[in-house]
């Protein structure tokens, strides 16, 4: 009797824990189902839309983001365009078909395109050639693919925001995803749902310095497919699409750049052969940037950051060699310590220092404008030294070398200490750490060694401020920020100064000394372009990786007698020897842009926006 009770009791606890077990998990069935489906776990896990989306492919059509345009409206970021979309979740429902056949004939491709695509792609994608290129389709063409209802192929307007043939990528930059940013410079957006930690940032270049500008204040166009676990669509959900309505937003970027110029720039580059360097162009008169090429190139879809090749080479200091020389004329002219005429005696050696004049038997007797003409060392150290430190570091100021080139203000918007270029970086001449009046550091300041830096950037605005008359300028990128209907939603104007920085006659004496570098200097390889030009060539002795490097410089402007472009050339890290590669690239530079001129039917390349 005993031993029954015991069995009895045994079974009575046995049934009460399996009750519980099977009460507590209906409970937890319940709250997953039904109690908090929509934040499951600390993780705060939508399970609603995790179930969804194991049945679900999303395409973004259009990031929803603002266009980046040249002078003239042309695209930097992409054009719509009618593409074939390809949803892979739905290759259930097309085997055995003939729908990739019919598909293929519209739009005459290969079948084993379009199949390769369905077959083994992970996620929508619109079909592309052998260049990464979206397949353009006609209308006609996207009316036929619609009309044959085939589940997971259709044809619509879609958007690459980088093409693979696309210009200006270091000027334009790039995106990419950086959560805490997103919380840190757009907390109301992400507090209120506008923006997630998903969403795309510039990281560099207009992207980067307009971003909160370019920012749509809806969500990107997309189409979503919804399929069963055999790959049929839901009946009811199989597709849904959503698109940007607003008339107005996202704001479009109007740069200076003219897209044709910038074009045949980057062919000069590359047929050319530059592995590293960069060519701007400016416009004299506003400023503005009419081209701006780096190199090397990179792919702004596919960017690793660890990689240099997305840095803007135009806006980074490098040593300018005998470009600075004239710095040191300007201040030696302006202050009245030396005159064109005035003779110097190189004989190839400065005595100390173990400074030497690049022609190793010595120029003889020269004048001034002589010695400027053959970019001879030993002159300008005996310059700089009547000139002094302090003197040279003032006139680079006025010249615009120690602070950055580009569109500055204050306040813009939402934004403080806003700059129109990114990255840009300031020039230098003295080091901190030394004596304006130490002599060996002196004679190597003059040649534009030792700590001088300069970007390309700020080459060609000096060349700009000397055919000014002496005007200094902030360089303009950007004319306006306009709304999605075209109406203006913001103006730039050109920063030129109204008074001189350096008077106009010391500035026409450098630019008869500029003329005569072309003329019989180290820039007769010149003489014989479209248009006659004036400028200063430079080599910058660097060490690169502990080996013996060289920076060739060219800087300008063009027509000489009545100046209109501002150009600089810089070829880097090349061997000591061979022949002079800026100048070479500055002449097929000039001569590009003369045909460029000849051929345009607007005079806009030459012209600001407003």
């Amino acid at each position: 009797m005993k031993l029954m009770m015991t069995a009895k009791r045994r079974s009575f606890v046995i049934l009460l824990v399996m009750t519980l077990v099977w009460m507590g998990l209906l409970g937890r069935l319940w709250w997953i189902q039904l109690g908090s489906p929509h934040r499951f776990s600390p993780h705060q896990v939508n399970l609603v839309k995790a179930a969804v989306k194991q049945r679900q492919q999303t395409i973004i059509l259009n990031i929803g983001r603002g266009d980046i345009l040249d002078r003239n409206g042309a695209s930097f970021t992409g054009q719509e365009q009618k593409g074939l979309i390809i949803f892979p979740l739905a290759r259930g429902s097309l085997e055995g078909t003939e729908a990739l056949a019919k598909v293929a004939d519209i739009i005459n491709q290969p079948k084993e395109r379009i199949q390769q695509v369905v077959m083994t792609g992970k996620s929508p994608a619109a079909l592309r050639d052998e260049h990464n290129n979206i397949i353009e389709l006609t209308d006609r063409q996207a009316e036929d693919i619609n009309k044959l209802k085939i589940p997971g192929i259709m044809a619509l307007a879609v958007t690459d925001r980088y093409r693979q043939d696309a210009v200006a990528k270091h000027v334009i930059g790039y995106l990419s995803q950086n959560p805490d940013l997103v919380k840190s410079e757009y907390q109301f957006e992400y507090e209120t749902g506008k923006m997630t930690e998903d969403s795309l940032l510039g990281a560099s270049g207009v992207e980067r310095t307009f971003d909160r500008f370019l920012q749509g204040v809806e969500p990107p166009s997309s189409l979503s497919y919804y399929v069963d676990g055999r790959g049929v669509p839901l009946r009811g959900l199989d597709v849904r699409y959503t698109y940007n309505q607003n008339s107005f937003y996202p704001l479009s970027i109007v740069t200076t750049l003219n897209r044709e110029l910038q074009r045949d720039m980057e062919q000069v580059a590359d047929d050319y052969g530059m592995r590293e360097g960069s060519i701007v162009i400016l416009d004299i008169q506003s400023g503005d940037v009419l081209s701006m090429v780096s190199r090397p190139s990179y792919d702004p879809s596919h960017v690793n950051v660890n990689k240099d090749n997305w840095q803007n080479h135009a806006v980074k200091q490098l040593p300018p060699g005998s470009i600075f020389k004239t710095v040191v004329a300007a201040a030696a002219l302006a202050e009245g310590v030396v005159s064109p005429t005035d003779e110097f005696l190189c004989e190839g050696e400065y005595g100390k220092y173990g400074f030497s004049c690049w022609k190793k038997e010595g120029h003889g007797h020269l004048t001034m404008q002589e010695a400027f003409a053959q970019s001879c060392n030993i002159s300008f150290a005996e310059i700089a030294k009547r000139v002094g430190g302090p003197k040279v570091e003032e006139y680079a100021k006025k010249l615009g070398i120690t602070a950055p080139a580009g569109w500055s203000a204050p306040y813009l918007y939402k934004i403080q200490n806003f700059r129109q270029i990114d990255g840009e970086e300031k020039g230098n001449v003295f080091s901190p750490e030394v004596s304006h009046h130490d002599e060996g550091v002196l004679i190597q300041t003059a040649i534009g060694q030792r700590d001088v830096r300069m970007t390309p950037l700020q080459a060609a605005n000096m060349m700009a401020t000397i055919a000014r008359g002496g005007k200094q300028g902030q360089v303009r990128l950007v004319s306006d920020i306009t709304y999605k209907n075209g109406i203006n939603f913001h103006h730039f104007s050109p920063k030129i100064d109204e008074k001189s920085s350096i008077d106009p006659v010391t500035t026409r004496k450098l630019t008869r000394m500029l003329q005569e570098v072309v003329n019989s200097g180290t820039g007769t390889a010149l003489r014989d372009l479209p248009m006659p030009v004036a400028g200063k060539s430079g080599t910058a002795e660097v060490t690169i990786k502990g080996e013996a490097r060289t920076h060739h410089w060219f800087a300008g402007f063009a027509p000489a007698n009545e100046p209109r472009f501002a150009i600089a050339v810089v070829v880097e890290n090349l061997p000591t020897y061979g022949t002079h590669q800026a100048t070479q690239v500055f002449g097929k530079a000039v001569r590009a842009l003369s045909d460029r001129l000849e051929q345009s039917a607007s005079p806009q390349v030459a012209t600001s926006h407003r």
